[in-house]
């Protein structure tokens, strides 16, 4: 699709001012994403994304879910007389039509965002303070969100933390190996089966009633969150994945992109290392703002979730690599082979801490219900 075609799409949006300059923006592995600047400068610019609806099958429901929870935190903004409410919300542009999303004629969905300007994300953390701001944000959304009736959320990604879910997938993709590559991945398979038993405590515990289910994000990497200029926490994005879940999901997969010293696909494993400091910071920030109501199986569940996410995301890389790389998208042909091949050597690190990881945790949940 040409650029001008892309122009024309989003002028099937409601958007004050003229399409100006567009540009990719943004890391993320799913949606294509522009950023729209907007020709008039008095006017604000925007986000303009093509939504892969082939993962996300149904996008009104999509979508319904989104504009769900932005409604919800823009009336406790609202409502909010002691100033206890901080940060952004995301502000969906409706098309033309008042849909929240538009369906072009080549059967292509896609969504525009007012953009937020004086803020940025981060891939990697450069200090302590963007931690703890980036733990406040996630821990203030998920609190923010604890009265909203979980039924009125779709669940877009049926099974999506569901850990044997993705076991089984990779069992799927092993037994087909439709590329011929099981074989050069025989340490990767093992180390997944070492460990596959441990890695659905948190969904056993959930089965046993021992979790409350709450709306959670469930796609925490850090770059999720924004800060301003002051790298304070500003505005938790891309609310594609919003569903019931458990909040050791969101804390262990914010932690898996925090803790980790490299990138998530980083080919010289030496460089995978766990910055303890920033750990403690982010765990501070999260608990301080979702401590009060956590139970304590909730407590103990958040180091669990802390090995879960990586091994998780491992998991999925691992079985979409064997599978032909169908899912994620790659730029190289062995991309998701060496996303696994960290996130694996994530876990062994987190493995190798986790009696510290748990002390953390516990004391900041003390401290935190102590004031």
């Amino acid at each position: 699709m040409t650029e001008n075609e892309i122009k024309k799409i989003a002028e099937q949006f409601a958007i004050q001012g003229t399409v100006g300059e567009l540009k990719a923006y943004g890391s993320g592995h799913i949606h294509e994403t522009y950023r729209v600047k907007n020709a008039d400068a008095q006017q604000p610019d925007y986000i303009l994304q093509k939504i892969n609806n082939s993962i996300f099958t149904n996008v009104e429901e999509l979508m319904n879910n989104i504009q769900t929870v932005i409604h919800h935190l823009q009336e406790q903004k609202k409502n909010d007389t002691t100033g206890t409410v901080k940060g952004e919300i995301l502000t969906l542009i409706p098309a033309l039509d008042a849909k929240t999303y538009y369906q072009h004629t080549d059967g292509s969905y896609w969504r525009v965002y007012l953009f937020l300007k004086g803020t940025r994300s981060y891939d990697l953390i450069e200090n302590d303070k963007q931690a703890r701001e980036g733990g406040k944000g996630y821990g203030r959304f998920i609190s923010s969100l604890a009265d909203l009736d979980p039924n009125k959320i779709f669940e877009v990604l049926p099974d999506f933390h569901n850990m044997q879910h993705r076991l089984n997938q990779l069992d799927t993709a092993i037994a087909k190996d439709p590329v011929d590559r099981l074989k050069t991945v025989a340490d990767e398979v093992n180390f997944v089966k070492e460990r596959a038993e441990r890695m659905t405590t948190i969904k056993k515990m959930g089965d046993a009633g021992q979790l409350p289910l709450r709306i959670t994000h469930n796609d925490t990497k850090f770059n999720n969150v924004l800060l301003n200029e002051n790298d304070e926490a500003h505005c938790v994005i891309d609310l594609d994945t919003i569903m019931p879940g458990y909040i050791a999901y969101d804390f262990g997969d914010a932690v898996r992109t925090t803790i980790n010293t490299a990138d998530e696909d980083e080919k010289d494993l030496e460089k995978i290392q766990l910055n303890m400091n920033v750990f403690k910071a982010f765990s501070e920030g999260f608990i301080g703002e979702t401590g009060a109501t956590l139970t304590e199986n909730e407590i103990k569940s958040l180091s669990e979730g802390c090995l879960m996410l990586p091994f998780i995301m491992g998991v999925r890389f691992l079985s979409d690599y064997i599978d032909g790389d169908n899912y994620y998208r790659i730029h190289s042909p062995h991309h998701n082979l060496q996303r696994a091949r960290a996130q694996f050597q994530l876990v062994k690190k987190l493995e190798e801490n986790f009696t510290e990881i748990e002390q953390i945790i516990q004391q900041i949940s003390e401290t935190t219900k102590s004031k």
